[in-house]
């Protein structure tokens, strides 16, 4: 295939309106989906993602009669990169969005990683949310093997040292180019079920050309893993203190690479009063890129009493 800008994808559609956000004075990339009069969802990606790969899931959402906002987390997409990454800069930077989407309490669907971060904003500050979807970001404390206090120590004192290294380095880090083709190749492993058209696609909404080649518009100095002070256990504790809504979804593929592996039986006991849980065994980690339609229909039944 040449290698030319153009890709396509069944359903996929491109953002009504584009904004930025300044949060702390780093600008932040919104993009929306849907009539700007209509309720408010706000759409959270996941760790090395970006608001683009909501470019299927947020149309369906928006067609039902949400107005969709979607941003990108410092450093990923067209969002501003940082002198700082961390899990407390990444928080202050979904309140600056959704407070300048809304003075009134939103709902909030959220992924992965950002899924968690969402629940310790929550239990912070409820009043900004009124009812929140969790897509597969529930690490429990038994979706990982455990390590001693000792090893533990070390793997920090190597993380630590890893981390440091490459922010001393960030002017000579830069991701590596190559084909829309290359490109996709490289990110499959992470995203194994996902067809490589939809791949290749991402390539064109997520990475820039440059005259060498294609490279993915995330920071260079951002790495996978490496989530700072950050315990699945925490993550626990929080979802157990929310006061809103609550629906959560568990993907259930066992050898997917980037899933966090928790079983109902571990999520279970932490719910908050009336949480509802979906447990899907036959849907990877992305589930809402893999069966958008199924996703959609579950998230619009759960949020239609509180549209």
């Amino acid at each position: 295939m040449a290698d030319d800008e153009t890709r396509t994808f069944p359903g996929a559609r491109p953002p009504d309106r584009s904004r930025r956000v300044s949060s702390s004075g780093l600008g932040l990339q919104v993009n929306e989906w849907g009539d700007p009069d209509a309720p408010i969802l706000g759409l959270v990606h996941g760790g090395f993602d970006f608001s683009r790969t909501f470019d299927v899931f947020a149309p369906m959402l928006a067609d039902a009669g949400w107005r969709v906002v979607a941003w990108d987390a410092r450093g990923h997409g067209d969002s501003d990169h940082a002198d700082l990454y961390s899990w407390g800069a990444n928080l202050r930077d979904h309140l600056a969005v959704i407070t300048s989407a809304s003075d009134e309490p939103i709902v909030v669907v959220a992924h992965s990683k950002g899924a968690s971060e969402m629940l310790e904003l929550l239990a912070g500050r409820p009043a900004i949310c009124k009812a929140f979807v969790d897509l597969d970001g529930l690490p429990s404390p038994f979706s990982a093997p455990d390590i001693n206090d000792r090893e533990r120590r070390r793997l920090r004192r190597a993380d630590l040292a890893a981390s440091l290294d490459r922010r001393r380095r960030r002017t000579e880090l830069r991701r590596r180019p190559d084909t829309i083709e290359g490109l996709a190749a490289r990110r499959a492993p992470m995203n194994p079920r996902l067809p490589r058209e939809w791949l290749e696609y991402l390539v064109t909404v997520g990475a820039r050309r440059d005259p060498d080649g294609w490279r993915w518009k995330i920071d260079p100095v951002l790495h996978l893993g490496g989530f700072g002070p950050w315990r699945p256990a925490w993550s626990m504790q929080n979802l157990a203190s929310l006061s809103m809504p609550f629906l959560g979804v568990l993907s259930g593929v066992a050898d997917e690479p980037m899933g966090w592996k928790s079983r109902p039986q571990d999520v279970e006991p932490f719910l908050p009063p009336g949480g509802r849980l979906e447990h899907f065994d036959d849907i990877g980690h992305f589930l809402h890129i893999e069966q958008p339609r199924r996703m959609a229909d579950l998230v619009l039944e759960f949020l239609e009493p509180h549209r």
